[in-house]
């Protein structure tokens, strides 16, 4: 079978990208270091986050499933850009001996400033080449929190989110049907979200209301 690449508009997996504020596009990236004054509060010029998950199965090792939780704390800055990305690769199986590929990235970024400039890029991408019966997912989720003064999540908060993330590896491991896995990453996303918006809520307030923006692009193969 020739390359395929997901259908855009139809199909069980495949998802737009959804953002409520801020927008939402595909950028690849390699993992990058946060400023070393990222948490800190003191101001920065412009802070980067990248964060990226790559799975890729194949006839040789017909399974691979990985996923990152990532929570980054910038404090005050001028600008910021962050990036999030997923991809899943399904290479050279066949119906009777197929793949499965699975890769979820969760990105959770806090900065502060009245007036940040923030460019934000989230991309979930499934391939599968020459891979016939073969199941990859990829989805990406990013949560950016905006407030007006520095917020440091507190450790309730920090270990929810530890307890979130010890779940997602379960599920990424676990032999879900990848439509249900897609389910139950979706609403670990949701719970994310929840957390988050307990922590802005206790946030100190300012002339900009805190914020928390979510971005999810989900794609898979088959698409149906």
């Amino acid at each position: 079978m020739n390359q395929h690449r997901k259908p855009r508009k139809h199909g069980a997996f495949t998802q737009r990208a959804v953002s409520v504020g801020l927008f939402a596009a595909g950028a690849a990236g390699i993992a990058t270091a946060v400023p070393a004054q990222a948490a800190t509060g003191v101001p920065q010029h412009t802070a980067v986050a990248t964060d990226q998950t790559f799975s890729r199965a194949d006839f040789h090792h017909h399974t691979e499933a990985r996923d990152s939780f990532t929570v980054r704390q910038f404090g005050t800055v001028a600008a910021a850009t962050v990036r999030n990305q997923a991809n899943a690769v399904g290479l050279g199986c066949t119906a009777d001996d197929h793949c499965r590929s699975v890769a979820l990235s969760f990105q959770i970024v806090t900065m502060a400033g009245e007036h940040t400039r923030l460019t934000a890029l989230n991309r979930g991408d499934a391939v599968n080449n020459h891979c016939d019966g073969c199941q990859t997912l990829a989805g990406a989720y990013q949560f950016v929190v905006s407030t007006p003064h520095p917020l440091t999540l507190d450790r309730a908060t920090a270990r929810h989110l530890d307890d979130i993330h010890r779940r997602l590896d379960a599920l990424t491991r676990s032999t879900l049907p990848a439509t249900e896995l897609k389910k139950q990453a979706d609403a670990l996303a949701a719970e994310v979200n929840t957390v988050l918006q307990s922590a802005v809520a206790k946030a100190p307030q300012g002339a900009d209301r805190p914020t928390v923006t979510l971005h999810r692009h989900l794609d898979g193969w088959p698409a149906h």
